[in-house]
């Protein structure tokens, strides 16, 4: 039989230690050299930060410039609606009934008479068949004709130097509406 594990006895093999290498400690006697930085690296990041620079400034100078031509359009676009404006009020003054009735009546337009009518089935006409007669029956520019200051042309003035002065004084002055008396003020009308 076996012998229990306890009463065996151990066999230890010991290795032979192996020679290390020996390492030889020596003290410092002098300063250890600094190594110089390469000249490469710093040609290197000085270029690089330049170009960074010299990129920003390209960048601010063109949003200078975009600014600049944003606020010039800007500018056009406003001349521009100002003047689609008085436009506008050009045309709605041509427009107008009184200035088409006048114009009409400048180039000899009558009114109309009564209209007449014709049938298609049988051709039968019906109204009066005679047409307008020589002379209109509303005057445009008569008595009953309503001032329209679109209608007037805007009076152009050359300025002189006494002109302007005097101009830039009437600005300066205020209009005062007129004074209530016996209630608020109401245009005559006719």
């Amino acid at each position: 039989m076996s012998l229990p594990a306890a009463a065996r006895p151990r066999t230890v093999e010991r290795e032979s230690p192996a020679r290390a290498p020996r390492r030889q400690l020596q003290p410092v006697t002098s300063a250890p050299r600094r190594r110089k930085p390469k000249l490469a690296y710093a040609l290197v990041a000085l270029a690089g930060a330049m170009a960074i620079g010299a990129a920003q400034i390209g960048l601010s100078l063109a949003i200078t410039q975009d600014s600049f031509l944003l606020a010039s359009l800007t500018s056009q676009q406003h001349d521009l609606d100002l003047r689609t404006d008085a436009l506008q009020e050009d045309l709605t003054g041509l427009s107008s009934p009184q200035a088409l009735a006048t114009g009409a009546a400048s180039l000899g337009m009558v009114v109309a008479g009564t209209p007449s009518y014709l049938r298609l089935s049988d051709g039968a006409i019906f109204g009066q068949g005679t047409g307008a007669g020589g002379m209109s029956t509303i005057d445009p520019n008569g008595a009953g004709a309503v001032g329209n200051a679109l209608l007037q042309a805007p009076v152009t003035e050359t300025a002189t130097d006494d002109a302007a002065s005097d101009a830039a004084a009437g600005q300066t002055q205020q209009e005062l509406p007129p004074a209530i008396t016996d209630g608020l003020p109401s245009p005559t009308t006719r």
